[in-house]
């Protein structure tokens, strides 16, 4: 009884470690939604893999547990909860911001950094940042990858629809060259009607012009 004392404790103690995530800006543990199914998880899974193994293998089996139950516990919010920690820290400095809503991830990449004015060629000195993005998509092959291409109100709606086309395409054809299956793929362009800011300001006209990729679940 001692022994399975013991293990119950270690069991609860990983599923502590489970629950948490690591914040990539300060580096410490918080407690998560997804990471609390992966604690409860975690727990099972522990109890289960000591229960189910020889007393010799018994502390070996809890560990063991502990680990598949938290991950599966978790589901897809703790891919995603990996999947933003490692993002985070690839486009740290790059100008790319990084929203999640829900299980749902968001990258948004201002215009100024990504295209030259009016041009859908991508400037060179991005190349580096999809670069980036393209092993990470390629590690982490769960989501669909929706590309929405946007501008600000100057122009016709004509030249603004073409141009964010353009753009948000360029953006799906780099990713789809560099091995990303096109299949994951789709391109969009919203042209002025998604602004994020005002078009009456120059500050707020350089904030709308910008690509956004939406991750979601296949």
């Amino acid at each position: 009884m001692k022994k399975l004392g013991n293990l119950t404790v270690a069991a609860a103690a990983i599923a502590l470690l489970a629950g948490c995530t690591n914040n990539p800006y300060t580096g410490e543990r918080e407690a998560g939604k997804a990471g609390v199914y992966g604690g409860i998880g975690a727990v099972s899974g522990a109890l289960i893999g000591a229960a189910t193994s020889s007393k010799k293998d018994r502390t070996k089996g809890a560990l063991i547990g502990a680990a598949v139950g938290g991950a599966a516990g978790g589901g897809y919010g703790y891919y995603v909860d990996t999947q933003e920690a490692k993002l985070r820290q690839t486009l740290q400095g790059t100008g790319v911001q990084v929203q999640r809503t829900g299980d749902q991830l968001t990258l948004i990449m201002p215009g100024n950094i990504t295209f030259a004015s009016n041009s859908a060629d991508i400037s060179s000195s991005f190349y580096p940042t999809l670069n980036s993005l393209v092993k990470v998509f390629k590690e982490f092959d769960k989501n669909g990858i929706a590309i929405t291409g946007h501008t600000d109100s100057t122009g016709s709606q004509q030249l603004n629809q073409d141009l964010s086309n353009r753009r948000a395409q360029s953006v799906a054809d780099y990713l789809a060259s560099n091995g990303v299956p096109s299949a994951r793929i789709s391109a969009y362009g919203a042209a002025a009607s998604q602004p994020i800011a005002s078009n009456d300001t120059a500050a707020g006209r350089a904030q709308n012009r910008r690509v956004e990729i939406d991750l979601q679940p296949l």
